[in-house]
């Protein structure tokens, strides 16, 4: 089978062969049909991601049809089209992995190739909605988002929420949660034209964080903030403290800007605020995702599809950040 493999970090992954997975009892062989790339694909590239161990193939995000079937599997399974959690062995206590937990795509082979085998518990039936491309798109940020805005942060309907750095995934994902809930919608991000593509799927506006003073001047346009996803971290994440209402809820997944270190305790605790971090999501998280995507009939925002072959370029666009929404590889 064709496969997307890296063999050593800080080299471009190879398009090349590789053998086709053998299945164990309780797993399945997927014929996939698409794949998303994630942050994490590129800082695997890098190096930059612990427990590294190549070769491996890459990616995370996979949706195709079940070709074969472990004899424990149930035979309901044969054929149907699937989407896959990527988050293997959470481990007993829901509100934080185990040790034994990692994700698909290294050091487990993952999704940018043209099989790839996963046990039938991380399996779950394709949105009908969606097509194989928006599907691909769901896995890890849909659970990430999902997890961030609902069990992290407790987000109620009607409630005034602010996602930072919009454009990836996981934030565009989190808004269209947000919204289809009922939600007022800010977002931030170094990009207008982000900005405006957010407003177009609902965001009511935005800031850039690229001005000066920007989260005085959104304060001022737009008040505090019920609940506010950060991916980023470093030296603005003082300012969301001061955009929080009271009672509010910062939850964060990423540190793409760096180590927090502007914090004013006493803004938070006269406050009352409450500040998680959160990553991926336990099994539970992703089968209410699942439940609320297809409830909803929410759809992934796609950035742009490349053919399995062209990943090398695909890469390249995500660690630009030109991606607005998720890129795709067809398999």
């Amino acid at each position: 089978m064709k496969a997307i493999i890296l063999k050593r970090t800080h080299e471009p992954p190879d398009f090349t062969e590789a053998n086709l997975p053998e299945i164990t009892a309780s797993e399945v062989l997927v014929r996939l049909k698409a794949a998303a790339l994630n942050h994490r694909d590129v800082w695997v590239q890098k190096g930059l991601y612990p427990g590294m161990k190549l070769p491996c193939i890459l990616g995370s995000d996979g949706a195709g049809v079940i070709e074969k079937i472990g004899k424990l599997v149930s035979n309901e399974w044969f054929e149907k089209e699937v989407i896959i959690n990527p988050g293997l062995n959470w481990g007993d206590n829901e509100l934080v992995a185990g040790k034994s937990f990692h994700i698909l795509g290294m050091p487990t082979n993952g999704c940018f190739a043209e099989y790839v085998k996963i046990d039938h518990q991380y399996l779950y039936e394709k949105p009908p909605h969606l097509n194989f491309f928006e599907a691909a798109a769901l896995p890890l940020a849909g659970v990430t988002a999902f997890r961030a805005l609902f069990t992290q942060s407790k987000l109620q309907k009607g409630e005034k929420v602010l996602i930072t750095g919009i454009g990836g995934g996981v934030a565009l994902q989190t808004l269209l949660f947000a919204r289809a809930l009922g939600c007022e919608v800010y977002v931030t991000s170094g990009s207008n034209e982000k900005i405006k593509k957010a407003v177009s799927y609902g965001a009511t506006g935005g800031i850039n964080y690229k001005m000066n003073n920007w989260h005085k001047v959104l304060l001022k346009e737009a008040g505090q903030f019920n609940v506010i996803i950060d991916s980023a971290g470093g030296d603005n994440f003082g300012n969301l403290i001061d955009l929080a209402a009271p009672a509010g809820r910062i939850t964060f997944y990423g540190g793409t800007s760096g180590n927090i270190s502007n914090i004013i305790p006493s803004k938070v605790f006269f406050k009352q605020l409450t500040i998680k971090g959160t990553t991926m999501g336990n099994p539970e998280d992703f089968q209410h995702m699942v439940d609320f995507v297809n409830q909803k009939k929410i759809k992934p925002v796609i950035d742009q599809v490349f053919p399995l072959k062209e990943a090398e370029t695909a890469f390249t666009r995500m660690e630009n950040g030109e991606q607005f929404g998720k890129i795709v590889l067809k398999i």
